[in-house]
């Protein structure tokens, strides 16, 4: 694989994205970045602006206002996709996700179509994350691996790397989850599409800095979507029980 894009979504990240930035670089000297900023209004974009032009492989995609976490994913992806790399990779501004990580998570598609850098296999771990906090997301992702049926530990996990073919595979016009919810839609279309999917241990260390994004309305819309694609998958699975199509 000889062409890796970064893909990082901002929303007033400020105090974090140069820092962010700085770190893949040194991390993965071959990548390149593309910081997706939702019109901050404390000015990252402009600190992005200056770092594109000091380095060549550091690039912006400015949009209009703040569209949603899945949405800056998916012009990310159609930016690079565009661009024919060959990888693309989802990455946290905020420090959470470790640049140094990601080498892990590159060796490990030369195996797979998509990588999660998971925190709930042996051998990953959080850091400084509240207790309900770590709860909620523990709760999350048991409640997705039993509605959906997946063997995954970690499907909300937004540290991951994608093969551009698997992203052509899947129909992202169709996309319009946001969050947490977003990961697990995106992971979710990858198994069903046939593609290999693994998980590797990372450290997901909470923000010091800055400002979480996470609110209620991602909660009720992560469990209502995956709710009803849990139905919906055991829908299929009785019907194939039943002599008609599992699909």
């Amino acid at each position: 694989m000889t062409s890796v894009l970064v893909v990082i979504p901002t929303y007033n990240e400020a105090l974090t994205i140069a820092k962010a930035v700085d770190r893949t670089r040194t991390s993965v000297p071959g990548a390149h970045i593309l910081v997706v900023d939702d019109g901050s209004p404390d000015g990252t974009g402009a600190i992005v602006d200056d770092l594109a032009e000091l380095d060549d492989h550091v690039h912006v995609l400015h949009r209009g206002g703040k569209q949603g976490l899945g949405a800056a994913y998916l012009a990310g992806f159609a930016w690079g996709l565009s661009r024919d790399y060959d990888v693309l990779v989802e990455m946290d501004a905020d420090g959470s996700h470790q640049p140094e990580e990601l080498p892990l998570l590159l060796h490990a598609l030369e195996r797979a179509d998509l990588v999660i850098g998971s925190r709930y296999v042996p051998g990953g771990r959080v850091v400084n994350w509240p207790y309900k906090r770590q709860a909620l997301s523990r709760i999350g992702n048991t409640y997705t691996r039993i509605a959906l049926g997946t063997a995954l530990r970690d499907t909300t996990g937004g540290y991951r790397a994608y093969r551009a073919s698997a992203l052509r595979a899947l129909d992202m016009q169709a996309v319009a989850s946001q969050g947490y919810c977003f990961q697990v839609d995106m992971a979710w279309r990858t198994i069903r599409a046939g593609l290999r999917v693994m998980e590797v241990p990372i450290t997901f260390v909470e923000r010091e800095q800055g400002e979480s994004k996470m609110d209620g309305r991602i909660v009720r819309e992560a469990l209502w979507r995956v709710t009803q694609w849990g139905a919906a998958h055991r829908g299929r699975q009785l019907r194939g029980l039943l002599g008609g199509s599992p699909r």
